[in-house]
């Protein structure tokens, strides 16, 4: 399911939530007059936002998935939020949480109705038939919670008597549950759409850069053997930082290492042929980033600068403080492109060249962390170089890196560097 289609479910599901808030709230109206203080609300308005914060508790273990833990952290809000006597959640082969009496004598039982309710794909209300005379649970509503792969498990809520009320009440919240459920698969998707874009960038780091990076380092190994093992030690931690395999955020400091080791390569290759400028504001470097996402935008600068161009090539890497954001900027002197054919390449057309990967890439991945207003911007032209700006929030929800900072990071105010003197 799209996620546009996912958001109506959504705001569906959010308002059938009012609907029994409000309902909730007229059979308590007429228990007592309005409440002294105009803060507190009517009965109405109480039992709405009672509701409305009930779901809100409920709905971030679902986002999780139908699993053990989710379906316990949820089972309690659920059975609040509609007021039975007990209720449970089921996935399509056993009981996953269980919240109220009964649990003892009534699990086996729900299962057994469960795998009739998986034929019809419907809600059922049924008589529970339990023989305890001390027993409140009298009648279960069996509601299907629904997923792309069809039925996935029932919400089970269990009540003292027959209720028309509680069948559609259950029904409605199985829903917003399926919905959770459904939103919890897009969160899995989007995740596995990020790996394997990030996979992709990793198999854009050229087999020719390999390549020439360690005939680079070969060829110091008689003439400079000190300089050819800090290279190859540059080397390996590249490598060992491009091809990692956990965390999908990165931090700033830890990204400009990265591409430090990638120029400090590329420097031993080309010499004087190669000026870089790092202008970096240490109050950014703890900023939080998307994985590999600036070292493509140097490769880039360094493809159009060099390897496309015989002139001198000067790129600059800034990095500074703008309040709630960090800005940074890659701009190089090299032989720039075709604005028509930049636009063409983020659309997603391919080209011949590295940045038909490494651009598009890099901007989409930005829009799915931050927003369409954190894409890239990119002022270029044909022989006019070009420059590309990064605009980074420094806190966003869900936006946090799993990888401890190396400590080995070097990059310490604003300055000039150039390739014979190594890493920065």
């Amino acid at each position: 399911m799209s996620a546009a289609v996912l958001a109506v479910a959504a705001v569906a599901a959010a308002a059938v939530l009012l609907g029994l808030g409000w309902a909730a709230g007229r059979r308590y109206a007429g228990r007592g007059r309005r409440t002294a203080g105009p803060a507190l609300g009517t009965p109405v308005e109480r039992a709405t936002f009672h509701t409305l914060h009930t779901a809100s508790l409920a709905a971030p273990p679902l986002r999780a998935g139908l699993t053990e833990d989710a379906a316990r952290k949820a089972a309690r809000r659920l059975r609040s939020l509609l007021g039975t006597e007990a209720l449970c959640l089921t996935d399509r082969e056993a009981v996953l949480a269980w919240d109220g009496p009964g649990a003892d004598h009534h699990q086996r039982r729900a299962m057994a109705r469960v795998a009739l309710m998986l034929e019809s794909g419907r809600s059922q209300s049924v008589r529970t038939d339990c023989q305890r005379p001390d027993c409140p649970l009298k009648w279960a509503v069996f509601a299907p919670l629904t997923g792309e792969d069809g039925v996935l498990g029932a919400l089970v809520a269990y009540g003292s008597r027959e209720s028309a009320v509680l069948v559609r009440a259950a029904t409605e919240v199985a829903r917003w549950v399926s919905v959770q459920l459904e939103l919890s698969e897009l969160d899995r998707a989007r995740t596995r759409l990020m790996e394997a874009e990030i996979k992709a960038l990793r198999a854009q780091i050229s087999p020719h850069f390999i390549f020439n990076s360690l005939a680079a380092i070969a060829s110091f190994v008689r003439t400079d053997p000190e300089r050819a093992r800090d290279l190859l030690l540059e080397f390996a931690d590249f490598t060992r930082y491009s091809f990692r395999r956990h965390g999908d955020f990165t931090t700033l400091a830890e990204e400009l290492r990265s591409i430090e080791q990638y120029l400090a390569l590329a420097g031993a290759r080309f010499g004087d042929r190669l000026k870089v400028t790092l202008q970096v504001a240490p109050e950014v470097l703890p900023v939080t980033l998307p994985f590999l996402c600036l070292q493509p935008l140097v490769e880039n600068a360094v493809k159009h600068g060099l390897e496309d161009s015989t002139q001198e090539c000067r790129i600059t890497i800034a990095a500074r403080d703008a309040g709630s954001e960090a800005v940074l900027t890659i701009e190089d002197n090299g032989v720039g492109m075709d604005p028509a054919l930049l636009r063409r390449i983020l659309a997603g057309e391919r080209s011949g060249s590295s940045s038909g990967i490494g651009l598009p890439n890099v901007d989409e991945r930005l829009r799915q962390v931050y927003g369409d207003a954190h894409g890239l911007v990119i002022e270029t032209g044909v022989g006019a170089g070009m420059k590309i700006t990064v605009r980074l929030p420094k806190y966003r929800a869900g936006v946090h890196t799993s990888v401890p900072g190396s400590g080995r990071t070097r990059v310490e105010a604003a300055g000039p560097w150039h390739p014979s003197d190594g890493a920065a």
